[in-house]
């Protein structure tokens, strides 16, 4: 079980409150298919994935990047219950669609870069070190089926 302080809950809760969930998970998403081109073999349906433009440009990578955000503001909801909010999540990447685990991981680096970017200086290395621990945690959750 993990122990939030209250400054990483409040934290936590205030970077979900600030960001805009359809810009934030497009450029996050974007940017992980686009620095980790190996990522794109589980999107074959999405179009044209060929280069930085067509990515960025994807309304299917628009879409698929807020459905991330989507299922991160679940976990902001449920702090506490974070493998369980995500159990079925993680049974279906790791049972259906073998997505390799370590990209969650790649993606949580990405969405770090975007929301950083968004929060400017109120990104501290507190406000980062929060934000750290939550994206460990939800990538631990996801990881949970695979072992």
């Amino acid at each position: 079980m993990v122990v939030w302080t209250d400054f990483e809950r409040t934290t936590i809760q205030d970077i979900f409150s600030k960001i805009d969930y359809a810009v934030v998970g497009q450029a996050a998403f974007s940017r992980c298919l686009i620095v980790y081109p190996w990522t794109q073999r589980y999107f074959g349906g999405f179009g044209n994935l060929y280069n930085a433009a067509a990515i960025t440009s994807n309304p299917r990578v628009a879409s698929h990047g807020k459905v991330i955000m989507e299922a991160l503001e679940k976990a902001v909801k449920d702090m506490d219950n974070i493998k369980a909010t995500y159990a079925e999540l993680s049974a279906l990447h790791s049972e259906k669609l073998q997505v390799d685990p370590d990209n969650f991981m790649l993606l949580g680096h990405c969405l770090t870069i975007v929301v950083a970017s968004q929060l400017s200086k109120a990104f501290t290395p507190e406000v980062h070190a929060a934000f750290q621990k939550f994206l460990a945690v939800v990538v631990s959750s996801l990881r949970k089926q695979y072992y």
